[in-house]
């Protein structure tokens, strides 16, 4: 059972989302809050929490900072974090994955993209919706300068193809599709990738990848 911390400001968001949660299969509500302190509040009081949906634009503590301060708590390290947004939300969403966030998704996203979500950023995978990563990340990591491209000369072929369709986004399943191998080889293929370029997560090699040009915005 996946058990999630649904964060928003607004009650109607959080009892829809609990609504679309509750009608998936292993999939549990372990609570709600209204800002980033309360979700604090309520992660380190009790420890059963696997995910937190987490809106970005909230008072008192943003959805940014709270990210933040979730994962640098050794005593949260087994809480992913995805980031809820709007596509007014380009700066914060990228804000949010610097802050350690698994992924982001639209609000308006559909029920069944919701839960697969929150199931893929259970599991360690990155959560990029297709409808706005492009345009955020080709935005967001136009300005900082570019990775060391030295690091990358450690990658095998095999890998950089494996680095690039992370960047595009791809779960292990669809990773193994497009490159013609099982997932659990692709798997391995992504840990050795993280480990090579010393990355946190996912959403950091997708940080990587477009910031050495292997994926482009055109």
């Amino acid at each position: 059972m996946i058990r999630v911390l649904v964060v928003d400001d607004q009650p109607l968001v959080r009892a829809g989302i609990r609504a679309v949660l509750e009608r998936g299969d292993g999939l549990e509500v372990a609570g709600e809050a209204g800002d980033g302190r309360a979700a604090l509040d309520r992660l380190r009081v009790a420890r059963d929490v696997d995910v937190v949906l987490m809106d970005l634009r909230m008072p008192v503590l943003d959805g940014i900072e709270a990210t933040r301060r979730i994962v640098a708590d050794p005593a949260l390290g087994g809480v992913a974090v995805l980031a809820l947004t709007t596509f007014d939300d380009d700066e914060l969403v990228f804000g949010a994955l610097r802050a350690g966030a698994s992924g982001f998704l639209l609000k308006d996203a559909e029920p069944e993209a919701l839960r697969s979500a929150v199931r893929a950023a259970a599991a360690g995978e990155a959560v990029l919706d297709p409808a706005v990563t492009r345009s955020v990340l080709a935005a967001a990591l136009h300005a900082p300068p570019p990775t060391d491209s030295s690091l990358l000369q450690h990658l095998t072929d095999r890998e950089r193809e494996v680095l690039v369709a992370v960047a595009k986004g791809l779960s292990n399943d669809e990773i193994g599709r497009e490159l013609h191998m099982s997932p659990a080889t692709a798997r391995t293929h992504v840990g050795r990738v993280l480990t090579k370029l010393a990355a946190r997560d996912r959403a950091q090699l997708v940080a990587m990848a477009w910031r050495a040009g292997l994926v482009t915005a055109s």
